[in-house]
């Protein structure tokens, strides 16, 4: 058994080790929250102020007249804005209308190469295809002749053998 002096001791520690852990995992907790929460405010705020600040003031000519009337001065558009935006903006429709165009006629040009190289390589397969049809008939016919020889050579041979059979030749005789 240990002295009180030292339990007591002992148990100072293992409360203060206790109370040390409880704050790590209290200030880990916290910078889970901070690090969870940090960007969507983050985004929300910047939002906030951007669409605030993002907007220059009218600068108009308005006299004061009832809130509800708009001021015309304020809807009017510069014309020489608008037209170059508009021709701008046809030059980059045209432009990209040009360069469709050129990609298209890319693609049909390699699809009329590849079409070319398809029927050149089809030919080439027919050509050896009726070589290898021509081969086979004449394997064919040449077989069929070598049949007909083989079926001749039995006839003839049977033939000899009845006449040979037929004057006394005995197959042990040989």
């Amino acid at each position: 058994m240990l002295p009180q002096h030292k339990t007591g001791l002992l148990e100072r520690n293992k409360t203060r080790a206790n109370d040390g852990a409880k704050m790590i995992m209290v200030l880990m907790g916290v910078c889970l929250v901070v690090y969870i929460m940090a960007r969507p405010l983050y985004w929300h705020f910047a939002e906030v102020l951007s669409s605030s600040f993002s907007c220059p003031p009218c600068f108009c000519d308005c006299n004061s007249e009832p809130l509800f009337s708009v001021p015309l001065d304020c809807m009017r558009h510069d014309l020489d804005v608008i037209d170059n935006e508009q021709k701008s903006f046809m030059e980059l429709l045209s432009d990209e209308l040009k360069l469709k165009e050129a990609e298209a006629e890319e693609n049909l040009r390699r699809a009329d190469m590849a079409l070319l190289e398809a029927k050149k390589t089809t030919s080439q397969y027919q050509k050896e295809a009726d070589k290898c049809n021509s081969g086979m008939e004449y394997c064919e016919e040449a077989r069929e002749k070598a049949e007909a020889i083989v079926e001749a050579q039995k006839r003839l041979t049977a033939m000899w053998e009845l006449r040979a059979r037929q004057r006394g030749w005995k197959e042990s005789d040989t």
